[in-house]
């Protein structure tokens, strides 16, 4: 490959339009690259992949995705002749680029509530089916960071939580059902984004705490290595317990010396957008487009991802390589991965059809995952939930910016009787709250659901809780934000729950859960919530369940010498379903051999939920010697002469084979 071509299968940049040769938006294509199409884009650059985005025109529907993907490789095969990367960010939540009819889904935090990494391989597998039925080979997900800081402006909701285990475990799980699809798994933001108080987008978040600390926020990209991940997106942060000057983005310290070498990573590492704000703030060293490629690929990043002027990117490295700054072998290396990724991942290769986009089955999972991550945090004597469908009618209030209109038609299919009052905005106007209050003191209101998003930022919105809840009717606070909302809800407040985000489907969960109770709540909370005195005021794993609680019975291994009588013992359980190796197994003995897992869920989730701290999961690796033959006995009792025979002699050879070997191996007088 020429030195171009090797700089090109490096560049991943996103293009304007909806087909390949859509000249709609060819000022935009011209104005960043020179070119008319998305075709001719990728032509120009050779490039190694491209990014699909809404405002781009590239994911107007599944059929319209499929199409500009079909193109694109046609464009690549023309070219290069090398299949294109086809990404998006489709991390299920708040980020979720292609919108219904595929499938949405409720984000990672609330993934994080179910504390069930079998909903979190079911996510990944949906999202890479859907994925792979449009021609996308990477989804920008799993989202690995832990959520430790409550004033997070970028990772929040997307975070499946705080807790370093169970973060792992789901992250590890996501990976394994997407790339099950054929779809590659990008983890992302290493080595965590998840401590920090500034945007990357819009500025340079620096971290300082330990390593001790920093060693937590790593055990989710380990589990996710371990899980066999295709790719592990950088962070523009500055860890100072690593490189106290340099972003992650740019540091050997962190992309070398941490990812490849410490934690033996061998898979694609990736740059986050490199358009973010972050890598042109650091103090007293601004850097133009083509010194930022190049310190990415010395720190060990293998591509470039969405440079905002991809011209100074590939003259900034082709004057590297010419100064001797950077080495063809250097590039070689990046793209010598790239390319057997390609070919070990099929790239390029056609996916399943289209029909899987949103299908039942799909709509079904993301519902189930709603449900059970429906946290109730707080439910008090004069509220009592669930409610009663048939006879309580329900006022729907809320800051628009929190969308309680999309709650409205759920509660309704649930069998409530349902008005409510709507203002746009996040912040509620003195007027409108006066208009809520008013409605939610009518006689007939049982109820007052109303949604918020940003409690603690917002005095308009808390005001609006505190004037609902001098009046007669009890409120429910749905926390469509973070949980850490829970801080500011008011005393007097009897009932919150936290749904997560402010989609329908977020929604879903609180109406037919939490309020209706036709399916039992089991969320648990995945971060912990503190005052802002530090006292804690609802710890990880906290939630109002109302399951029954069960621990499942220990599954025991027979391993006997050979592998005939080798089984799995499940237990009979109430409450209790076993999986052997993802699929369910039945209480008796169950023939196995190599390595096992058995995992417990609870069965069914609506009435049961696992204690915490159980043991959940059970590994064993069988022994596959073989016995000793037993002799036959003829039929008056005696050893036949000749399978006797047989033994000696070959105990004879081996034992005249292994003095042969002794000899060749005597050395020389």
């Amino acid at each position: 490959m020429s030195e171009d071509e090797l700089i090109g299968q490096m560049v991943w940049a996103h293009v304007y339009g909806s087909t390949a040769d859509d000249t709609s938006m060819a000022a935009e294509n011209r104005a960043r690259y020179g070119v008319d199409t998305p075709a001719q884009v990728v032509e120009k650059y050779a490039l190694g992949g491209v990014l699909y985005f809404a405002w781009a025109a590239n994911t107007e529907s599944p059929e319209q995705v499929a199409e500009l993907s079909a193109g694109l490789q046609e464009a690549a095969a023309d070219g290069s002749g090398v299949p294109l990367a086809i990404t998006v960010d489709q991390e299920g939540g708040e980020v979720s680029r292609i919108g219904e009819p595929a499938t949405a889904l409720p984000g990672g935090m609330a993934l994080g509530a179910t504390f069930d990494p079998g909903l979190a391989r079911a996510q990944g597998e949906l999202l890479g089916s859907e994925l792979a039925a449009m021609g996308v080979n990477v989804d920008w997900a799993p989202v690995a960071d832990l959520n430790t800081n409550p004033a997070n402006p970028v990772i929040g909701l997307r975070s499946p939580g705080a807790d370093p285990a169970g973060v792992a475990e789901l992250t590890a799980a996501q990976v394994e059902g997407l790339q099950s699809q054929h779809v590659a798994a990008g983890a992302k933001h290493f080595p965590g984004h998840g401590d920090t108080d500034v945007d990357s987008h819009t500025g340079l978040p620096i971290v300082t705490y330990d390593r001790a600390t920093l060693d937590q926020h790593l055990v989710p990209f380990e589990a996710a290595i371990d899980a066999g991940v295709d790719i592990i997106m950088s962070a523009h942060i500055v860890v100072e317990a690593l490189d106290p000057e340099l972003p992650g983005t740019l540091s050997p310290a962190v992309l070398t010396d941490l990812l490849r070498d410490e934690l033996g990573y061998t898979g694609l590492v990736t740059t986050d957008a490199l358009d973010m704000a972050a890598l042109k703030q650091l103090p007293g060293n601004p850097l133009d487009d083509g010194d930022i490629a190049v310190l990415a690929i010395q720190a060990g990043s293998d591509i470039l991802l969405d440079s905002p002027d991809v011209d100074a990117t590939v003259a900034g490295v082709q004057e590297a390589l010419e100064s001797g700054e950077l080495t063809r072998e250097r590039l070689e290396e990046s793209v010598t991965r790239i390319l057997d990724w390609k070919a070990e991942r099929g790239i390029g290769a056609p996916g399943p059809d289209l029909d899987v986009v949103g299908s039942e089955e799909h709509r079904a999972t993301a519902r189930t995952i709603s449900e059970r991550a429906a946290t109730v945090l707080r439910d008090e004597e004069e509220l009592a939930l669930p409610l009663d469908p048939g006879a309580d009618r329900l006022l729907v209030v809320g800051a628009g910016s929190a969308w309680p209109e999309r709650l409205t038609p759920l509660l309704e299919e649930e069998g409530f009787t349902v008005t409510e009052r709507l203002e746009s905005g996040d912040s509620p106007s003195a007027g409108y709250r006066s208009a809520a209050v008013a409605a939610a003191a009518q006689d007939d209101v049982a109820a007052v659901v109303a949604t918020v998003d940003d409690l603690r930022g917002n005095p308009a919105q808390q005001a609006l809780l505190e004037e609902l809840a001098a009046g007669p009717a009890p409120v429910v606070a749905v926390l469509a934000g973070t949980p850490y909302d829970l801080a500011a809800v008011p005393e007097d407040v009897p009932g919150v729950v936290a749904s997560y985000g402010a989609t329908t489907v977020n929604y879903a969960g609180v109406a037919t859960a939490a309020l209706a109770g036709r399916e039992l709540p089991t969320g648990r909370l995945p971060v912990a919530v503190t005052a802002e005195d530090g006292t804690v005021l609802a710890e990880l794993g906290f939630g109002l369940r109302r399951t029954e609680e069960v621990t499942p019975v220990e599954v025991t291994f027979t391993d006997l010498p050979g592998t005939e009588d080798d089984v799995v013992e499940i237990p009979p359980a109430t409450g209790v379903a076993y999986l052997l190796d993802g699929e369910p197994a039945g209480p008796g003995s169950h023939h196995a051999s190599g390595s096992v897992v058995v995992t417990a869920e609870p069965d069914p989730p609506s009435s049961y939920h696992l204690a915490d701290g159980a043991t959940t999961r059970w590994e064993h690796t069988f022994d596959a010697t073989a016995p000793a033959a037993a002799p036959e006995e003829d039929d008056d009792g005696a050893t036949p002469w000749l399978p006797v025979a047989g033994a000696v002699a070959l105990v004879v050879a081996v034992v005249t084979g292994a003095l042969a070997l002794r000899r060749r191996r005597r050395p020389a007088n």
